[in-house]
């Protein structure tokens, strides 16, 4: 395994350019090491694939490729290492962009004050202009019925959960009309945005794009659980219909609160399913990790939700 110093010796080689004088490890996802580094006076971002993650980054840096010529912000790729063994495992070295990703940094401080008031106008825009991105060069990425997939999903899980089985049922009965298939972030929500107090200055984490429908981006914004406290049901930020007359302004499809809706049940549901499934990654021994541990509690949270958004009285 790589320890700090070989991986320092390593990406030294990679870079090829001025000392690297900081190497430091941020934050990990469930697929991916995050690692803060300088080289040559160059503030820049390492992403590494973990062991036994099965996710394909050359297909994420073809679409930031994309995304940054459709006009959203995203961090400029530096080295794509998605093809390489360089540092044992695929990698992709991006620019930083300055800005806050902690959600309740945005949602409570002063210092986004500012920032709060524009953000519902700019997350709109950037989301607009993914959507409208060309999709040419990204026939590689999943398009699948998301239905079906959280149907095998659950059914692999093999734990029982009545509420999420309802939810299923209650998709399939009440499917709104197929829209014409967009690039698709996939998770679209404040703590994949950067933000300054000025307001949006990156989106970041793209591991999950695919093709579908662009009203599952936008109501992905709305689950509960990325409100972090706030009454306001859009990323804590601002309301449906406040989202919806942004996004339409900046060239975006015109969505009624019904089909938000038929997507805010999926999209809690699916995160409800990612919980089991990370909580056990640390419970099967595959990563020892309490944070993963925890979000195992975290599914009686998205059963509730879901109860409530399909309720005839909604709470």
């Amino acid at each position: 395994m790589i320890q700090h110093a070989e991986l320092a010796s390593r990406l030294q080689a990679v870079l090829g350019s001025g000392p690297l004088t900081r190497l430091e490890r941020l934050s990990s996802g469930a697929s991916r090491e995050t690692w803060r580094l300088e080289c040559d006076g160059r503030q820049l971002i390492l992403q590494r694939l973990r062991r036994g993650a099965v996710t394909r980054l050359d297909l994420e840096v073809r679409v930031l490729d994309v995304a940054a010529g459709a006009g959203v912000p995203t961090p400029r790729v530096v080295f794509d290492g998605s093809r390489s063994d360089a540092l044992e495992r695929p990698f992709v070295i991006v620019e930083t962009i300055a800005g806050e990703s902690i959600a309740r940094k945005i949602l409570r401080d002063n210092d986004f004050v500012v920032a709060r008031r524009r953000l519902p106008q700019q997350i709109a825009e950037a989301a607009a202009r993914i959507h409208a991105a060309p999709t040419a060069e990204l026939a590689a990425l999943p398009d699948a019925d998301q239905v079906e997939s959280l149907r095998n999903l659950l059914d692999g899980l093999g734990d029982p959960h009545p509420v999420f089985e309802i939810a299923l049922r209650w998709l399939e009965l009440h499917r709104p009309a197929p829209r014409a298939n967009v690039l698709v972030h996939g998770d679209l929500r404040l703590g994949n945005l950067l933000v300054t107090p000025s307001g949006l200055s990156g989106v970041l984490d793209w591991e999950l794009s695919h093709l579908g429908s662009p009203v599952e981006d936008l109501a992905w914004m709305c689950v509960r659980a990325w409100r972090f406290g706030s009454g306001l049901p859009v990323a804590g930020l601002a309301t449906r219909e406040q989202m919806l007359a942004h996004y339409a302004a900046a060239g975006g499809a015109v969505i009624s609160l019904e089909e938000l809706r038929w997507w805010e049940v999926l999209g809690t549901l699916k995160w409800g399913l990612i919980c089991i499934m990370q909580s056990q990654t640390h419970l099967r021994g595959l990563v020892n990790s309490h944070e993963l541990a925890i979000l195992g509690r975290r599914v009686c949270e998205n059963e509730w939700d879901i109860l409530q958004l399909l309720s005839p009285v909604p709470a």
